[in-house]
């Protein structure tokens, strides 16, 4: 009798003894033991036997977490050395916050990524499988700020808590490739990074508006910025202007947007960073006032519009428009108003959404097409730091102008007709128009396509010296600098003979001090007594030099991480070329869609500026992505406040962890949201202490059996494990963890049917052993203990992925449909792989059929193999 896979290590004589016993790993195998293999058991006293040791997961659990935490199992080595193995694989999750104890979301992107990766161990790959904390932050400095806590011990507090939780679920990270952002071992390879972007030109300091809070002393993030007040100390937060750091992500932009074809991501992922960078095409336009003809410039990507511009608005912090309204004290008050909103606030939730109140201004613009004096507003939607923080009002056309021109009155020139009958009248349309279409009321390009009309107004502008063929991006140079304290500072001296000076490499890392005071207005490092002055210039020795006060936005923190892996403990490099040569792009990168635009765009951002520094040879940092869904309560966020959140350890202490992996498999695909009102930890349970059950049968059967018996059902039980094999397989390949679950449910079902009589031997022994091998990267700790407990020295999870017997998966007669006219009409059996003539007498001698084909006329037979058979006939 063949095998049904190909590959799984045959099955171990077992130990003689209670089958019902704990097996401290690795079994132990009583010397002289010749327990035999039998292929019938007595079912009356080993099922007594097997019922009086229930599924206890929190008894077998924690000793196998501990021994796997304890060995290192998962250590992979020094990733410079495997970086020489064929068959590399880099798996990496999104690395956590340290804000507390694990939330449900990650053990969601925990448990996706672990089924992902002791599958492809199982499958011969070499797997890199770091663990890491984005340990830098507000929440730590908030901690400090209001509770007196100190923030290191208050993250690595929470770190201690976290990495207990993820070793206690089984996770099969390499604890020794671990880091932490706010080690000063890994800060100071931030800062290092500063430094090469620095000397690539790719690092600058201007001046740009920020939100404020004149109560913290501080620079506040959006979020961070409710109904105009600091979410902290409720001051009224304002707009002004500072001294920043920022990154010249700018200049990749064209290359960010076409790496994007080269990498497999979401298509929401590609779609949101090529949004966020929005390259478009168009002109730079001069308009110009109506009284002394200052010139103002705008950017629009539809110059073709241009006859139909009959207002023009402002951001309200336009140096023009602050000159010409300094005496207006009206203005003065929207300014202010105004300079209490955050960006997000200012832009709003979508164009409709927007607040559709402007300010009229003290002087009109003439659109320079038409000669027309056009009158000219503030509104807050109009940011300075995006385009020339100006535009071109066209309401007929863009449905965020003609809200407003309906809300204050203003004309509406439709400049393009639609064509097809449907004429637009702009003084009843209910909404813009942004469709193709012919233009009109634009002489001289009137009866030309938009497109067309584009072109032409463009040059003929050009050659007047009123526009300038343009490329515009949404995308603005990455601002680093933040006015807190816990966080990597920027690594730069300002010197007042040598200007900003980089620290010299071999000074970091610039440490934090320890004696930080959090509860002093502003940031504590600014207020530290010596951070900032207890420094010489490097360049020329003086005294009389400061220290950088800000630290570095935290996504700068992350937008390396997968490097520093590669060396996580080097004091002599961020990261080793050759090795970053071998394991990037990252193979498999898993995480929330959150982070579809900053995160993955800075990251993608500093692996091309290190390539062209020549410390990486990779384009991209990541080969493939995946997002996974939320897990949710009744069809909401779970959260404290909302009375519905449930945390990862209310479930495995009182289910076991595997439950909780298995259930969150289960529940939907990795992609979809897990609404946990609709999820059975109490199911998964059950499925698994019947696979429990079936083992401990099958160990007392292999030991008590007479050896006289046979299996009658062990020819589909073989097929209906091969059929599992093939296609779990190929779940696991395309992630489909939940359907792979289902096919090992109904091999689960098999193996009882089958023994249900008794009938355990070696049939259902080969099943039982490759069911536990198909489950291990979902439920690791049932089929690691119960694998040896059937005798096995080596780790389930170092067992080779099972192959199955072809052959069993050959049926010797397929069922067909037999249709005519494409009506079905019968079904018949034949062999697999009859022939033509075969198929078609066997239909044709179907009753049925026979009755439909009489008298017809058959003009055609169709036949899709041992599928189906269509007569098409004339009657």
């Amino acid at each position: 009798m063949g095998a049904v896979v190909a590959n799984l290590a045959a099955a171990p004589t077992a130990p003689s003894g209670d089958p019902t016993s704990r097996v401290v790993w690795p079994p132990p195998l009583p010397s002289g033991a010749t327990p035999s293999m039998t292929t019938r058991s007595s079912m009356s006293e080993p099922r007594q036997e097997a019922e009086a040791e229930r599924y206890d997961p929190l008894t077998i659990e924690p000793p196998i977490a501990r021994r796997w935490h304890e060995q290192r199992t998962y250590s992979l080595g020094d990733p410079q050395v495997a970086a020489t193995e064929t068959d590399r694989y880099y798996a990496l999750t999104m690395f956590p916050y340290p804000s507390g104890d694990l939330h449900m979301g990650h053990a969601e992107i925990f448990t996706i990524h672990d089924a992902l990766v002791r599958h492809k161990r199982m499958t011969g790959h070499t797997v890199l499988n770091p663990i890491g904390w984005d340990a830098f932050g507000l929440p730590a400095e908030n901690a400090a700020r209001n509770r007196g806590a100190d923030p290191a011990k208050w993250t690595y507090d929470n770190i201690a808590e976290q990495r207990s939780t993820i070793q206690r679920l089984g996770y099969s990270f390499d604890w020794d490739t671990v880091l932490h952002t706010c080690d000063p071992e890994y800060y100071g390879w931030t800062q290092w990074l500063f430094l090469e972007l620095l000397e690539a030109g790719l690092a600058y300091r201007k001046k740009a508006a920020v939100n404020w809070c004149p109560g913290c002393q501080t620079v506040l993030a959006n979020e961070q910025v409710v109904d105009g007040a600091c979410e902290r100390c409720s001051t009224t937060v304002t707009r002004e202007p500072r001294t920043q750091w920022f990154f010249k992500i700018t200049d990749y932009a064209d290359e960010l947007l076409e790496g994007l074809d080269d990498i497999d991501w979401p298509d929401r992922v590609k779609n949101a960073q090529r949004a966020w960078i929005g390259r478009s095409e168009g002109a730079e336009v001069t308009f110009t006032t109506a009284d002394d003809g200052t010139e103002v410039v705008v950017y629009t990507t539809r110059p073709d519009t241009l006859y139909g511009a009959t207002y023009f608005v402002f951001a309200p912090e336009h140096p023009l428009v602050l000159e010409r309204m300094a005496d207006d004290a009206a203005f003065q008050t929207y300014l202010e108003e105004v300079g209490r909103k955050s960006e997000l606030e200012r832009m709003g939730g979508g164009e409709s959404s927007r607040d559709k109140r402007g300010y009229r201004l003290n002087f009109d613009m003439v659109n320079p097409v038409t000669g027309e004096s056009m009158p000219a507003f503030a509104a807050d939607y109009v940011l300075m730091e995006y385009g020339t923080g100006a535009i071109m009002a066209v309401p007929a056309h863009d449905q965020r102008d003609f809200d407003f021109a309906r809300e204050h009155d203003l004309p509406i020139r439709v400049v393009v007709q639609p064509g097809e009958g449907e004429t637009l009248d702009g003084a009843t349309m209910t909404e813009a128009y942004a469709g193709d279409g012919l233009t009109v009321n634009s002489p001289p390009y009137d009866g030309r396509d938009w497109r067309e009309t584009k072109v032409a107004i463009t040059a003929d502008l050009e050659a007047k010296g009123l526009a300038t063929e343009t490329v515009n991006l949404r995308l603005r140079d990455w601002l680093i600098s933040r006015q807190r304290s816990w966080g990597a500072p920027i690594p730069i001296i300002h010197c007042s003979g040598c200007g900003e000076v980089g620290v010299p490499v071999e000074q970091l890392p610039v440490r934090l001090p320890e004696d930080l005071d959090f509860q002093v207005q502003g940031s504590p490092l600014a207020s530290h007594p010596t951070f900032a002055t207890d420094v010489v210039c490097p360049q020329c020795g003086s005294e009389d030099a400061t220290r950088d006060v800000d630290t570095m936005d935290t996504f700068v923190d992350s937008s390396w991480y997968f490097l520093r892996f590669l060396s996580a403990t080097s004091d002599q490099q961020a990261w080793p070329a050759d090795a970053a040569g071998a394991w990037l792009p990252v193979d498999q990168y898993t995480g929330g869609v959150e982070h579809a635009v900053l995160h993955l765009l800075y990251a993608r951002f500093v692996v091309k500026a290190m390539r062209d520094r020549g410390h990486v040879a990779a384009d991209e940092p990541f080969q493939a992505l995946l997002n996974q869904g939320q897990v949710i309560m009744d069809g909401a966020s779970m959260s404290k406040s909302k009375g519905n959140l449930v945390v990862p350890g209310e479930i495995y202490e009182q289910f076991g962890a595997d439950t909780l992996r298995g259930t969150m498999l289960f529940a939907s695909a990795p992609e979809d949201d897990i609404d946990w009102a609709d999820v059975s930890p109490t199911g998964m349970h059950k499925w698994l202490s019947r696979i429990w059950r079936l083992t401990l049968e099958q160990i007392a059967g292999d030991r008590d059996g007479d050896g006289a018996g046979t299996e009658p059902n062990a020819d589909e039980l073989r097929r209906e494990t091969a059929r599992a094999v093939l296609g779990a397989s190929d779940d696991y390949e395309a992630r489909k963890y939940n359907t792979a679950i289902a096919k090992l449910m109904t091999l689960t079902n098999a193996i009882l049917d089958a023994t249900r009589d008794g009938d355990h031997g070696p049939t259902s022994r080969e099943a039982l052993e490759t069911l536990l091998t198909l489950l291990a990267p979902i439920a690791p700790f049932i089929t690691e203990e119960l694998f040896a407990r059937l005798g096995h020295r080596t780790s389930v999870h170092e067992q080779p992925w099972p192959t199955a017997d072809a052959s069993l998966l050959v049926t010797e007669e397929v069922d067909l449909v037999v249709q005519v006219n494409g009506k079905v009409r019968g079904r018949v059996s034949v062999p697999t792989g009859a022939d033509d003539d075969t198929v078609e007498q066997a239909a044709r001698a179907d009753e049925n059929v026979a009755t439909h084909l009489e008298g017809a006329d058959v003009v055609k037979v169709v036949l899709v193999p041992d599928k189906l058979v269509n007569f098409v006939v004339h009657s």
